[in-house]
């Protein structure tokens, strides 16, 4: 074997490694957008249901004529900088007001536009449930790849990290209290 067969070699093998490197990249980068795109997803479902809550204050508020604002702690939460954790939370606070009120009064539990309401958080709320569990899933799945080898070193270099789950929670840290409830 010449010097051309040692140079052969070498360049299959750089080659080889490469290809290896490209695929690790592409790999870590599909599942960044597939975490991406489903972040959007609640995103928007997110504002969806805080869409449901303002409509569900009016017609709560025209009914009742009443007024008390009931939901008037809720109604700034899209100018607040907070996770879309947080906002969840939140939201489900709100949610939590509008059905007891919807449950405790009887002119609420016949008004057609608080009926809609109600239809309207259960889908909403189905999609959230799903795009969470998504979310979590992708982001199980991503973190558990960029912790292999060679895998890491790569995304060492691109500075991918460990991304966390939906509700904050960082499953690789000593913190045994971030569990929220």
């Amino acid at each position: 074997m010449g010097i051309f067969g040692i140079i052969l070699i070498i360049v299959a093998i750089i080659g080889l490694l490469a290809i290896c490197y490209v695929t690790i990249y592409n790999k870590l980068q599909f599942g960044i957008t597939k975490i991406e795109h489903v972040e959007g997803l609640i995103d928007e479902d997110l504002r969806s249901k805080y869409d449901i809550i303002i409509r569900a204050n009016d017609v709560i508020t025209k009914e009742l004529n009443s007024k008390k604002d009931y939901l008037k702690e809720y109604k700034n939460l899209k100018e607040q900088k907070i996770s879309n954790f947080d906002l969840e939370r939140k939201l489900k606070e709100a949610e939590i007001i509008i059905h007891n009120l919807y449950n405790d009064n009887a002119a609420l539990s016949k008004n057609e536009n608080m009926v809609q309401i109600e239809k309207d958080f259960n889908l909403i709320n189905e999609k959230l449930t799903a795009g969470i569990s998504y979310y979590n899933k992708q982001t199980a799945l991503q973190n558990s790849y960029i912790r292999k080898f060679p895998n890491n070193l790569i995304a060492k270099i691109h500075h991918i990290g460990i991304k966390p789950f939906f509700d904050k929670k960082d499953m690789t840290d000593t913190d045994i209290d971030d569990f929220k409830l």
